[in-house]
């Protein structure tokens, strides 16, 4: 005789159809010119020259992004610094992962890893952008680095001396 309650859900809510299925992470890929090292480099080291601060950063234009010690920081013109997150995995030349929280508190912070691999073309960058379920509105937040990483990483690319008409994952656009 099979059990009154075989077919009840599971209390503990460990039934799979009942838990919504997490945010998917944003990948974007640019392939940029030189050697692996080159690129980590002008990725972590000069990203003050790159990063488009006046559209993605918290006091804009005049401020200056850095990696310091364990931390990528932002520093205003007039000294006041924000936290965008904290190191936790340096592999230098060939990747790193952050906590990732510009603008707000580390309270909640999504995750970012970024990959550099030589590929025929030169190098090929990757960020893994994931964590989005802890947001006031998760499908919100992902969204809003949807749109900006490719924004971001074509800057990058052409930083690195991409050509200027490589589009989204380092494809020619055309």
């Amino acid at each position: 005789m099979s059990s009154l309650f075989s077919h009840g859900q599971d209390p503990f809510g460990s039934d799979s159809q009942s838990a919504p299925d997490p945010l998917e992470p944003v990948v974007e890929t640019v392939v940029v010119p030189g050697s692996v090292a080159h690129a980590f480099a002008g990725f972590t080291d000069h990203t003050h020259l790159w990063w488009p601060l006046e559209s993605h950063g918290v006091y804009g234009a005049g401020s200056y992004v850095e990696f310091e010690e364990n931390l990528i920081l932002e520093t205003a013109d007039d000294g006041r610094t924000s936290i965008w997150g904290t190191l936790d995995d340096w592999q230098p030349p060939l990747s790193f992962h952050a906590t990732w929280h510009p603008g707000s508190t580390a309270l909640w912070s999504t995750e970012l890893l970024v990959v550099f691999r030589a590929v025929d073309e030169g190098v090929e960058v990757r960020v893994f952008h994931e964590g989005w379920e802890g947001a006031e509105d998760p499908a919100a937040a992902r969204a809003e680095y949807v749109e900006a990483w490719p924004q971001i990483l074509a800057r990058y690319a052409r930083f690195m001396g991409a050509p200027a008409d490589a589009g989204p994952n380092g494809n020619q656009a055309g």
